[in-house]
């Protein structure tokens, strides 16, 4: 069935891990085998023939660059020059990427349903363009508002403020406190440019601040519930509800520890706390009890952001097996109209809505 996930951190992957998404899983993990200096080298889910093997014909791809103020413990850029910078190379690689027939950027209405079109035609699967929306994790690498339009120009369409830890517009998992006045700014130039309002990763406050400052279109790309995993990094009901009401669509998110309550990173296995892919769907059931439909959830994966195989569902050896969720969603009852929903139709509706 034709899919659609709404978090894969491509550029990522290719720059900062080095990966060339163009080779096979087995190609890239053999590449790693040696190697040490990142957790989950060897165990990679993503590459671009897995994707057209599990029918993943678009995907919302990020740029991602933080800024760590002194005293900032994580990893990131010293400086929001420099996370613009490094964005732009992020940038330079998908463009590299639709040069060589891998990618093809998906900006507006017309181009979704060309694309659209295209993936679904009579033509092999195995030699398709895989369509992409371009997103930023984060907002610290926009330096002034007008930097927000010159990426709006180059194809940027969806936008989270925040990521982990505090940030220069919103503060975000693992922190506390609101946007400031330079959030709510922000907030009110991406109204104006049809960006979306990524959700993921705003603390309780600050989305909530959001919440009240942004009329334009939210989603939640990459995101589980704080009823079954108790932490700030996932939402808890009053939130799930506010998107709801708000036509929003939550991603459900495939990193373990987001799955399964009582993870402890580097201790805990897949296998030893039976995290299989059947608990993203307790995930996203809850949410469909919230709702009392089938509309409001999908696919936001997450899959090899900055995790692999040793942080993932054990059912999943690679990306293509999100083809697995239909017949999870069957066995608990779900008609084929909502499984239709989950794989692709909550997001293409969102986005026609969104992209009048």
């Amino acid at each position: 069935m034709f899919t659609i996930d709404a978090h894969l951190d491509l550029s990522m992957n290719a720059m900062e891990w080095n990966r060339d998404l163009r080779k096979s899983i087995r190609e890239i993990r053999e590449r790693e085998k040696e190697m040490t200096d990142k957790p989950d080298r060897g165990n990679n889910v993503v590459c671009f023939p897995e994707l057209r093997r599990g029918e993943i014909g678009l995907v919302v791809a990020t740029q991602i660059a933080r800024y760590v103020a002194p005293g900032n413990p994580l990893p990131g850029w010293h400086s929001p020059e420099q996370a613009w910078a490094q964005t732009q190379a992020q940038l330079a690689w998908y463009k590299a990427m639709e040069d060589a027939g891998e990618l093809s950027q998906i900006i507006d209405r017309n181009t979704l349903e060309n694309h659209l079109r295209y993936w679904n035609d009579d033509g092999p699967v195995s030699s398709k363009a895989i369509g992409y929306i371009l997103s930023l994790e984060g907002a610290d690498s926009i330096v002034t508002l007008n930097h927000l339009e010159q990426a709006y120009a180059y194809g940027l369409r969806a936008l989270g403020p925040a990521h982990y830890g505090p940030g220069r517009y919103a503060q975000g998992t693992n922190a506390t406190g609101g946007l400031g006045n330079d959030g709510r700014e922000l907030l009110k130039e991406m109204e104006r440019l049809n960006i979306i309002l990524d959700a993921t990763h705003l603390c309780d406050e600050s989305f909530w601040e959001a919440m009240d400052n942004f009329y334009g279109y939210v989603w939640a790309s990459h995101h589980n519930c704080r009823a079954l995993v108790d932490h700030n990094r996932q939402f808890n009901d009053e939130q799930l509800r506010e998107l709801i009401s708000r036509g929003s669509v939550i991603g459900g998110v495939l990193d373990a520890w987001m799955m399964v309550p009582n993870w402890i990173k580097k201790e805990s296995t897949p296998k030893g706390m039976n995290c299989d892919l059947e608990k993203v769907i307790d995930h996203m059931d809850h949410i469909c009890q919230l709702a009392g439909n089938s509309l409001h959830i999908g696919i936001g994966s997450d899959l090899d952001g900055a995790f692999g195989k040793e942080q993932c569902p054990y059912d999943l050896e690679t990306i293509a097996d999100l083809q697995k969720i239909p017949n999870l969603l069957s066995n608990r009852g779900y008609r084929p109209e909502d499984i239709e929903n989950v794989m692709h139709g909550n997001w293409l509706r969102f986005l026609r809505k969104a992209w009048v």
